[in-house]
């Protein structure tokens, strides 16, 4: 086996990475987990997500942990409504007794984590490590971090998400600007903090189009709603507008300036104190990247494939990112750690590309003038019967 008697280090402690992290152990390899969060009850940010056949469920499936997953998915969480920005209901299959979702189960990312990390030997995950960088010595590489003790690998994996500080000792490839700004904001005791929204949503979510913006939220299993708005903003424009995320009152003020044709009821999220905001800029990386493969690292998820959420991918992407690698690395079909680096790297880089390209397209439909009658025939005839 290529990675027999050596040290493996896997930079971020998300998703991807413990799929990995399970995955190499499962095969016996040495692997050491660095994430930059404290401990593991840091609270878990981020939406709902569903898993795919061929991807999600398959990691899962070779991780031997698919019934565990099962445990704890939450089957109401793809209950869909569909409004405009008005609120006014287009589609809702909340009475339907298999959702036009049913085939992509969904749970919160928090549990996901959890199954992941139980499954790890004891130890494999250091917490409080922050990558600062990293120098070539011998054969691998000393690895420096804010809190942590230097540590030594013979081989790394970057998988520390669309802001990667690892990514550039493989390429130096500069992200592109999508034309689409979103506002990510985390309410908690949602039932209390924003009725009308949650009584909306009623345990799944809610897909509201108007004015070529979108706004998307759900439910999540601890009483919280996690909301994204994105709209078409000019890259310049973003840099000058200088907004504070963290002052509640400028974030309303946007939300505002941006979303004037939206009823009130919004103000449940943006004009409220207990929501946490984060901008998100929209980039992706070009569909046609390459860097030049090395002995001794590479990357997966969002490190390597940078892409908007609007098509669901991103997680999806970088669980079968985990699953393929730990594949190239002990199916015993290479001669070389170059020789299956490269092979994984080339069949990455083409199913990044190709969701890329479908997240694009989303996108685009998503914030276009007729996004409301596009989404509604997308999800009323999905297969386009």
């Amino acid at each position: 086996m290529l990675i027999q008697n050596k040290k493996i280090a896997i930079i971020g402690g998300g998703i991807g990475g413990l799929t990995l992290a399970r995955l190499l152990q499962l095969k016996g390899a040495d692997v050491s987990v660095y994430e930059r969060d404290l401990n593991p009850e840091v609270r878990v940010q981020g939406s709902t997500l569903d898993l795919h056949e061929g991807t999600g469920l398959e990691a899962m499936k070779r991780a031997g942990l698919i019934e565990e997953f099962y445990k704890y998915h939450r089957p109401t969480a793809s209950k869909l409504r569909i409004v405009d920005q008005h609120l006014i209901v287009k589609f809702d299959d909340h009475d339907e007794e298999q959702s036009v979702a049913e085939n992509r189960p969904e749970i919160d990312r928090a549990p996901l984590r959890d199954i992941l990390l139980n499954a790890l030997e004891p130890h494999t995950v250091v917490w409080d490590s922050q990558f600062i960088a990293m120098e070539r010595y011998g054969e691998g590489w000393l690895l420096h971090f804010k809190h942590a003790v230097d540590a030594y690998a013979d081989l790394v994996i970057a998988a520390d998400g669309a802001n990667s500080r690892v990514r550039p000792y493989l390429s130096n490839l500069t992200p592109i600007y999508s034309g689409i700004t979103l506002v990510e904001g985390n309410i908690y005791d949602a039932e209390k903090n924003a009725p009308h929204l949650f009584k909306l949503a009623n345990g799944g979510k809610v897909m509201a189009f108007g004015a070529e913006q979108f706004i998307g939220y759900g439910t999540k299993g601890d009483g919280s709603m996690m909301f994204v708005a994105s709209t078409k903003i000019l890259e310049d424009d973003y840099n000058k507008a200088k907004i504070d995320f963290k002052d509640n009152k400028q974030v309303s003020q946007w939300f505002k300036d941006h979303f004037p044709g939206w009823t009130t009821v919004w103000d449940e999220f943006f004009v409220n104190d207990n929501v946490q905001f984060i901008p998100r800029p929209q980039y992706y990386f070009a569909l046609d990247q390459h860097w030049e493969t090395q002995t001794n690292l590479t990357m997966i998820g969002d490190a390597a494939h940078r892409m908007p959420p609007f098509a669901g991918e991103g997680a999806n992407v970088a669980m079968q990112d985990a699953f393929e690698l730990a594949e190239c690395l002990t199916n015993g079909k290479h001669e070389s750690l170059l020789e299956a680096l490269s092979y994984f790297e080339k069949d990455m880089i083409r199913r990044g590309a190709e969701a890329t390209q479908d997240t694009l397209e989303n996108s685009d439909r998503m914030h276009s003038a007729t996004a409301l009658s596009a989404m509604l025939e997308f999800f009323t005839h999905p297969s386009g019967d």
